[in-house]
């Protein structure tokens, strides 16, 4: 539809006067602004690393990968971080949980070997955000350095070892306790679901032979 001439406003520009045409007063708000900032001595810079600085709540940094309640490594290698990340840095190779052994008796499989690429990493947080068993969570921890790449891949004893240090710091607690492993893992009350659809007994569709075909 057509936009009505009523409804179209036309906005005419305002004319610059002289000294607005020389832009002189654009220039000395500039210089007067600038000169603010040249005379202000206040401090605001912070003197790293004899300062810390404060980091805000949300800040993602260094990724680990949590205990469950009996040491064990919380993650199932569902695979669902590895999936879920747009940097292609999460590398699990899953092995199946010991069937003689008690303490596995809860688990199907877990990582034999788990592995991020720190350099590689955008630390966007999608990989904690898809973990069904909260397992993988990323801490306050931001002075990441290495010599060369290889210190910079992460795998699981190393991600443990960040757990261990950042547990009881204050500012990366463990951030769930719902079940064993996670809310993934509680089935147990889990409601029985019912069909989709009924089918009524005359429907000539559900009796027919052949799909898609309907007999007189």
């Amino acid at each position: 539809m057509a936009i009505k001439t009523h409804d179209v406003e036309w906005v005419e520009e305002t004319p610059m006067n002289f000294w607005e045409a020389t832009f002189l007063p654009a220039v000395f708000d500039g210089l007067r602004i600038t000169g603010g900032h040249v005379t202000n001595f206040k401090t605001v810079t912070e003197l790293y690393p004899e300062q810390q600085p404060t980091l805000p709540t949300h800040y993602r940094g260094v990724h680990r990968l949590n205990r469950d309640d009996k040491g064990r490594v919380k993650c199932v290698a569902c695979m669902m971080c590895a999936t879920a990340c747009p940097a292609r840095c999460i590398e699990i190779v899953a092995q199946e949980a010991p069937k003689d052994d008690p303490n596995w008796a809860d688990r199907d499989k877990f990582p034999k070997s788990f592995v991020i690429d720190q350099l590689k990493c955008i630390y966007c947080g999608m990989c904690e955000e898809a973990c069904p068993v909260d397992s993988i969570e990323l801490t306050h921890l931001y002075d990441l350095t290495g010599m060369s790449r290889e210190e910079m891949m992460f795998d699981k004893e190393k991600l443990l070892s960040v757990y261990d240090q950042t547990k009881d710091s204050g500012v990366d607690p463990i951030r769930t306790h719902k079940g064993a492993l996670g809310h993934a893992s509680d089935f147990t009350n889990l409601h029985t679901l019912g069909p989709a659809t009924s089918v009524r007994g005359d429907d000539r569709s559900a009796n027919a032979a052949s799909s898609g075909v309907i007999s007189n």
